[in-house]
């Protein structure tokens, strides 16, 4: 067992181990979240106005429309585009203007009735990075509906998914559309549906799946009414791996968190955590999504200037309302273990630029052994325990209660 990370070797040869198995994330999302400590001088660092058209969120775009990313100053170091649903897509191509400010994508188009996501490292003339995130969707026709679903085809995910899809029509007729979904998973068990309001439908077990388990989604909702006026076009099958078993378990109170792998118990890391005044989610959280650097700003989640890092290394996003288990490279290593100074997120020790070939800090560490569907387990946090429906949530609902929401008897 490796403790508080004071055996360095260990953690090297364990983080070479893990990369042999696990893909990391190499771009950026736009988060909500920050650890306080210092770090006021970084606030609005890396390069000014970066764009992305379409605009984030925009719903309704044309196929034919180009993509098309800006710096105003400094240059693009990495622009990725690529079509959400498989884990196998290739990112869309694209082309860099010669001096590195515009990146524009050179598709003749893109698919209709898709996610896209955009995301962007730009670097500034003092070599400062900045990462940007947008996501758009592109038209579906008039009267027709569809479910853009987590987690993707053909991926390795861990034991804490939940199966998620997110209709761009509201359902009313919920009986018929839930019929039209099937979850099975092989060795067979229990999967059952909850509805998380007209447009949401998850799918779980009864208890975490086990490793190895391999479940198919089959989505039948080509001519399925919805709701007046809205027919689904939808008709596939997705298919993914449940990987090894991981839980780690942040104690709040104590600044630690404890890894378990398939029931060992790997390490033990320093933490810091939700301060007084933003406290840390209690309970059973899952992680979302992996970037290897993200963008922290404040104005996302109702805090206005208090923060903006543009560069946090290793960032595993955890909810939906913007809670993040991230690498702290600009509060004092002390912090870690001892304090919580967070907005609400939960840092471990890190070094800017995630280290690189440096040797592995606690963050890099335990980015290199997590995947998507990992459970982070939050304990003794003087918050309420984290809604079903903020991110994947729903394991702290019981199986009862879950079985509840289900719109078939």
């Amino acid at each position: 067992m490796i403790v508080g990370f004071g055996v360095r070797q260990v953690v090297r040869r364990a983080v070479r181990a893990a990369a042999g198995v696990l893909v990391a994330s190499v771009f950026v999302t736009l988060a909500g979240c920050d650890a306080g400590g210092s770090g006021a001088d970084d606030k609005g660092a890396g390069p000014a106005g970066i764009r992305i058209r379409p605009a984030d969120g925009e719903r309704g775009v044309r196929g034919t429309d180009p993509v098309e990313v800006t710096v105003a100053s400094g240059r693009l170091e990495r622009v990725r585009l690529v079509r959400s649903g498989d884990a196998l897509n290739r990112p869309v191509p694209g082309t860099f203007s010669s001096g590195g400010q515009r990146w524009r994508s050179t598709a003749e188009r893109l698919r209709g009735g898709s996610r896209y996501a955009v995301d962007v490292v730009a670097v500034d003339r003092s070599g400062r990075r900045s990462a940007h995130h947008s996501t758009f969707t592109t038209r579906v026709p008039v009267h027709r509906f569809i479910g853009f679903f987590k987690p993707e085809h053909r991926s390795t995910v861990g034991t804490g998914t939940i199966v998620s899809l997110e209709f761009t029509h509201p359902v009313t007729d919920r009986v018929a559309v839930e019929r039209a979904i099937r979850v099975r998973a092989l060795p067979a068990v229990p999967v059952a549906a909850h509805w998380f309001g007209p447009r949401r439908l998850d799918f779980r077990p009864r208890t975490y799946w086990a490793p190895g388990t391999r479940v198919t989604m089959t989505l039948r909702l080509r001519g399925v009414k919805a709701a007046p006026g809205a027919f689904g076009i939808q008709s596939k099958t997705v298919q993914f791996t449940i990987g090894r078993s991981q839980v780690s378990t942040v104690d709040a109170a104590a600044h630690l968190m404890r890894v378990r792998r398939d029931g060992r118990q790997l390490t033990v890391i320093p933490i810091t955590a939700g301060r007084r005044e933003t406290p840390t989610y209690n309970g059973k959280m899952v992680v979302m999504e992996r970037y290897d650097v993200t963008r922290m700003d404040g104005d996302t989640v109702g805090f206005g200037g208090e923060y903006d890092i543009p560069d946090v290394p290793h960032a595993m996003r955890l909810t939906r309302s913007g809670t993040f288990l991230h690498g702290n490279y600009w509060a004092p290593e002390r912090i870690f273990g001892s304090d919580n100074t967070s907005h609400g997120c939960i840092g471990l020790h890190d070094v800017r630029g995630g280290g690189g070939s440096q040797l592995p800090t606690p963050a890099a560490w335990f980015y290199a052994n997590s995947m998507v569907g990992d459970v982070i387990e939050v304990v003794n946090s003087n918050d309420r325990t984290v809604a079903p429906d903020n991110g994947y949530g729903g394991w702290n609902m019981s199986w009862e209660d879950w079985k509840a929401g289900s719109a078939l008897d």
